[in-house]
């Protein structure tokens, strides 16, 4: 076996060269092939001025992730009905009759996608998982996205869509949920909730967020290329996504906000492989320093977003968030 070299510069970085690092022999059959299946290189993002590039590849992508998610739309079996919350579109998942439920908990879902993708009929997709995931009646929000409605835009939206939901159900029955980029604005929304005046939502899931957008976490570095889905940040989505707002706004990377002013409890998943990781462990530290109640949940060897949907390991997950909510659950 070959040693790997390993230098330090004099601000302390580590060089260390070639490694050689294998898909953990624990993990689920179905999580290693989804971590062999994955493609080895990054995509590429337009510059955040070239919109046409960026009109381009959303096309592109949206289409070919709505295409490839049909099988699971399938396997989850979930009714979704899209239907608009002042004046915002939103897709509706229904959970199967006699489906274990986590109590009278709405789940308003936030959908992943840097911020810029899974928009229109994709939401369609985030709807059905939202159910699978909390056993709850979702509501999963086609926020506007850019480019062409950036910052605060997609924020509006999902604050609309809180603003119904409170016309027909308790706040403190209502969850926020986001995955990825809808990690962030599930946190920014119930920031922004706060500091409106409205009652806050009565719990939070972050799964695997976005929430700093400076991308100035220690695993941006250390997990760079060994997260087979993201390999890197998305510095070229955010500045697109913030269009030149400072990143450090708490609506923009609520990483950065005061939750010492009151903020629900709050679950946060990640996995070893995460290039977010340190999102999801700098928020827990920080929600926990305010006072808040947290959770912090990370998978060994699962990288952003899970293994797939339906590996073992994903199942852990949802079953951790259901546990979650009926911890939390107001009496009925």
């Amino acid at each position: 076996m070959n040693e790997t070299a390993r230098t330090l510069d004099t601000r302390g970085s580590i060089f260390l060269g070639p490694r050689h690092i294998p898909i953990p022999a624990f993990l689920s059959a179905e999580a290693r092939q989804f971590l062999r299946s994955q493609p080895a290189t990054r995509r590429a993002y337009p510059s955040p001025g070239d919109i046409p590039g960026w009109r381009a590849l959303i096309e592109s992508f949206d289409s070919t992730y709505f295409d490839s998610m049909q099988p699971t739309l399938q396997r989850a079996a979930v009714s979704v009905e899209e239907t608009r919350i002042n004046d915002v579109v939103v897709y509706v998942g229904q959970p199967k009759p006699h489906a274990a439920s986590t109590g009278s908990w709405v789940n308003l879902s936030l959908h992943g996608g840097a911020l810029v993708f899974c928009g229109g009929k994709a939401v369609t997709v985030d709807a059905a998982l939202a159910v699978i995931r909390t056993g709850s009646l979702s509501f999963s929000v086609d926020y506007r996205m850019p480019p062409e409605s950036p910052f605060p835009a997609g924020l509006d939206d999902c604050i609309a869509a809180y603003r119904g939901l409170l016309q027909t159900h308790a706040p403190g029955n209502i969850v926020i949920s986001g995955r990825s980029a809808g990690g962030n604005l599930a946190a920014a929304a119930t920031l922004k909730i706060r500091d409106l005046g409205l009652p806050l939502p009565g719990a939070l899931v972050l799964l695997t967020p976005e929430l700093d957008l400076t991308e100035s976490g220690d695993s941006f570095e250390t997990l760079r290329d060994i997260d087979v889905v993201l390999k890197a940040g998305l510095p070229e989505a955010n500045a697109l996504y913030a269009n030149g707002h400072n990143l450090r706004d708490p609506y923009v990377s609520p990483l950065f906000g005061d939750f010492r002013k009151g903020f629900p409890p709050t679950f946060l998943q990640a996995g070893t492989r995460d290039v977010f990781l340190s999102n999801s462990v700098r928020m827990h530290r920080v929600l926990r320093a305010a006072g808040v109640p947290a959770e912090l949940h990370i998978w060994d060897g699962m990288p952003h977003g899970g293994f797939g949907g339906f590996a073992p390991e994903d199942h852990e997950v949802w079953t951790e968030i259901r546990q979650f909510l009926l911890s939390h659950a107001r009496p009925t």
